[in-house]
């Protein structure tokens, strides 16, 4: 069978040379400092460094821990970050008689004198090259290889078919269709002990194409989604494409997924982490750490049995619990958060076959918004005292619930959540404790329960004086046209069944976002509307408040209107004016871009700009929409744009020195600040404003792009080259033949060079954006953004001066004359 193999190029192109990104510290090496040969071995402090410097291979200890493994790090960060480790399964106590070196056979071996003979470890290498014939080189991509002498180009084996954790750029996931070896990734057990843990993620066992992570390699619990040529299906965010370059390869030998990285100055690592999630990396050099910008599942809650057996995961908090009258296995452990131990009583049951079945000694601790262990015994039960008779009479019996019926557990419990109310799929749990146990529980609960009440009438009189003040301030208007216009501004608060009925049962889907999906209804009246389900309950309610709070309270002939939202128990749903010409995505990439002329591209352009002006500088708070790409980008029956998904938005006050840490909008249109860890303002908008305004002018994604006779790596950097060159034509969607306006593409361009800087202090404000657009502010053309200038000068391998390139690049806008 020949070999299949698909690509996703996706990268956030501004990554790839930010200064706070690099490999390029001074490392002082030679050339033979990467290899190991025969006769050669390594010991004590001893390291291999490989050729550029950006990996070294060696003996370490993890944390406080006293035992010592080999493994390789990253070279030139500081803060000692390990991706591969040898002996993960049989640490050493010391390493001074310990060494590694390549042996008799050919392999590379760690042999530990002070205890045995035999090898701690071994590459188990089948090859027949003997021991005079092979090397062993660490490679700059982080891979360690034992290679043929003679010809390097022969690989005799290498750590990136041996994952542990860790799957760098140029490794791969996958598996051997001859021998039947997966290479997956597991977790370490903890911080300190890298030894197999809990959590692995492979290519599913199944068959399928697509990516699996299991716990204990038996339970799955996620699923990326099939690989449909170009993306994994149920991979939140890859359909933007702008991330990295993705391959999945099948071929007679093997199947595997691959990535890499558009540049040499990204430092990025995938890891299987101990907490159950696969988490992307990236590192910031200026804040000196690591920047997690990718993680699945996205609650850690969502692992299958993360607290181990008798602890619970409680959704509110994001961490592990002991049941009450339970304690820590292994108080240490839970300090490194390796919860795999679980919890164990404190003071045992009394039950057994000798005692009394209504022993009084022990009882039921009622724990309400459960969700039920695993595996339940169903047993007939009329009533929940039968269910709790049948418990009590059975000495192995944990807990019970009674509800669809009665359902015991005997033994340790598995895979307990305390969910927050009004979720779906929750339920009341009773556990067996002694009763010296329930008497601390029970006093507890009063205190709490004193404390609730005291809450609850406080709140009680803060809400009926916000409630006389607002009926006073309406008897003040003496006018029920004023109070007519107040309720009419008001959302209207929908029953879940009638936006069931409006949307035929949710049957006609029209798209999806970040938190939900999205469909069409039509109410009696023959009015369209758009109806989004919110999907996830922890992040959909945290949307759902966020849009609720703000869009209901912003009006703007640009801006997608919210008419009214559903509240049901779990159920969240809003409904916003239906847009007939869906979203501008569709129309520059996917669609007819013929209908979308200049004319009407240009005026999308304005039209967004208008409407983010308004939320900038408008509104009575600053609204930063955090998301601006054409996706989110609807276009009414005339086509006129509407900027929709507030879901990303966030409220703040005039101080823009707060730095807002709880979101991440799309890679590609995302401003360098959001990874340099810079506080977040209304220019990360404009930032994203000018990339998507390349898209429009252009007709393509930026980062797929190529030009007749010329290489375009990135559609931005040949813009902003061509524009300083006096070259703009060719910048435009070649559909439409150069039928365009020429002054409103020159100004368009400007206006986009200026809003991609890297300094949000040289990019315009939204409201001056709009004014250079409309031709009341004359606009120089911009310096090519430091990012994108290193790119530029990539091939000659120079790197620009910040300072050189920032010297003339203050703002260049005036009123025209």
């Amino acid at each position: 069978m020949g070999t299949r193999r698909w690509t996703s190029s996706s990268f956030p192109i501004f990554l790839l040379c930010l200064p706070v990104l690099s490999w390029d510290a001074h490392i002082s090496t030679t050339a033979a400092d990467h290899n190991l040969y025969p006769g050669q071995s390594l010991t004590g402090k001893q390291t291999i460094v490989s050729e550029g410097g950006n990996f070294e291979l060696g003996f370490f200890s993890p944390g406080n821990s006293r035992n010592h493994y080999v493994g390789i790090w990253y070279k030139k960060i500081a803060k000692q970050t390990v991706v591969w480790v040898a002996n993960r399964e049989n640490p050493l106590s010391n390493t001074s008689s310990s060494e590694l070196k390549i042996s008799k056979d050919g392999n590379l071996v760690l042999l530990d004198h002070s205890k045995t003979k035999t090898p701690v470890w071994s590459s188990n290498s089948t090859s027949s090259k003997s021991n005079g014939t092979v090397n062993a080189a660490l490679l700059d991509s982080g891979n360690l290889v034992l290679r043929d002498i003679l010809d390097p180009s022969v690989i005799v084996w290498q750590s990136f078919d041996h994952p542990t954790d860790t799957w760098l750029p140029g490794g791969w996931v996958g598996i051997n269709k001859i021998t039947g070896e997966y290479q997956m990734l597991t977790s370490w057990k903890n911080s300190e002990d890298p030894s197999r843990g809990r959590f692995s993620e492979s290519l599913d066992p199944s068959g399928s194409n697509q990516h699996v992570i299991m716990w204990n390699r038996s339970r799955v619990y996620w699923q990326s989604g099939v690989w449909n040529g170009q993306i994994f299906t149920q991979v939140p965010g890859m359909q933007e494409r702008v991330l990295f370059n993705l391959s999945f390869v099948d071929t007679e030998e093997k199947k595997y997924s691959t990535y890499t990285i558009g540049s040499k100055t990204m430092v990025t690592r995938n890891v299987m982490d101990s907490s159950g999630q696969v988490k992307q990396w990236v590192w910031v050099d200026s804040a000196q750490d690591w920047l997690l910008i990718w993680a699945q599942p996205l609650a850690v809650c969502d692992v299958f049995s993360q607290c181990g057996v008798n602890g619970v995961c409680n959704y509110k908090t994001m961490s592990c619990e002991c049941l009450h009258g339970f304690q820590p296995a292994s108080a240490w452990e839970w300090q490194l958060y390796d919860w795999s131990g679980g919890c164990r009583r404190k003071t045992s049951l009394r039950c057994s076959s000798n005692e009394s079945a209504h022993d009084t000694n022990e009882g039921f601790l009622v724990l309400p918004s459960m969700k039920f262990p695993e595996n339940p015994q169903q047993l007939k039960a009329q009533s929940i005292g039968e269910c709790e008779l049948a418990c009590r009479n059975n000495c192995s019996c944990t807990a019970f619930a009674y509800g669809d019926g009665c359902s015991i557990w005997r033994g340790d419990l598995w895979n307990l959540q305390q969910l927050p109310d009004g979720e779906d799929n929750q339920g009341t749990l009773y556990l067996r404790l002694p009763a010296s146990e329930l008497t601390i529980a029970s006093t507890s609960n009063r205190r709490t329960r004193m404390i609730s009440i005291f809450a609850a009438v406080a709140g009680a009189v803060v809400l009926l004086c916000i409630a006389l003040r607002v009926l006073w301030r309406c008897c003040r208007r003496r006018s029920l046209t004023g109070l007519l216009e107040a309720v009419e501004g008001s959302l209207v608060q929908f029953m879940y069944a009638e936006l069931q009925r409006v949307t035929k049962n949710f049957s006609e889907k029209i798209g999806s976002g970040g938190f939900g999906t999205v469909f069409k209804g039509t109410f009696p009246d023959s009015t369209a509307v758009a109806v989004k389900k919110l999907e996830g309950f922890r992040q959909g309610d945290k949307q759902f408040r966020n849009e609720l709070s703000t869009l209901g309270t912003i009006q703007h002939v640009n801006l997608v209107r919210l008419r009214g939202f559903c509240s049901e128990g779990s159920k969240r749903l809003l409904v916003y004016d239906y847009m007939p010409n869906g979203s501008l995505d569709h129309h520059l990439f996917r669609g007819n871009a013929a209908a979308l002329n200049w004319r009407r591209r240009f005026a999308i352009v304005v039209g967004v700009a208008r409407a983010l002006a308004y939320l900038h500088e408008k509104c009575r708070d600053c609204i930063i929409h955090c998301d601006i790409k054409p996706e989110n980008i609807l276009l009414d029956g005339d086509f006129q744009p509407k900027v929709a998904d507030m879901g990303m938005a966030k409220l703040v006050g005039r101080d823009y020195s707060r730095v807002l840490t709880t979101m991440r909008g799309t890679f590609g249109y995302l401003a360098p600040e959001w990874i340099s860890g810079l506080p977040i303002t209304p220019k990360a908008d404009v930032y994203s404003f000018g990339m998507m305004v390349f898209e429009v002018i252009s007709g393509k994604r930026n980062a797929d792009h190529s030009a007749a006779g010329e290489a375009v790596a990135y559609f931005p950097i040949w813009a902003a080259k061509k524009l300083r060159e006096g070259e703009t034509s060719c910048l435009l969607d070649e559909r439409l033949v150069g039928d365009a306006d020429m002054n409103e593409l020159r100004r368009a361009c400007k206006v986009a060079c200026w809003c991609i800087q890297d300094s949000e202090v040289h990019r315009p404000s939204m409201g001056q954006v709009v004014q250079m657009l409309e031709g009341v502010l004359e606009v120089d053309v911009a310096p090519i953004p430091v990012s994108l200038k290193c790119l530029v000068d990539d091939q000659s391998d120079s790197r620009p001066s910040i300072t050189h390139l920032l010297a003339n690049s203050s703002p260049q806008w005036r009123t025209q004359a």
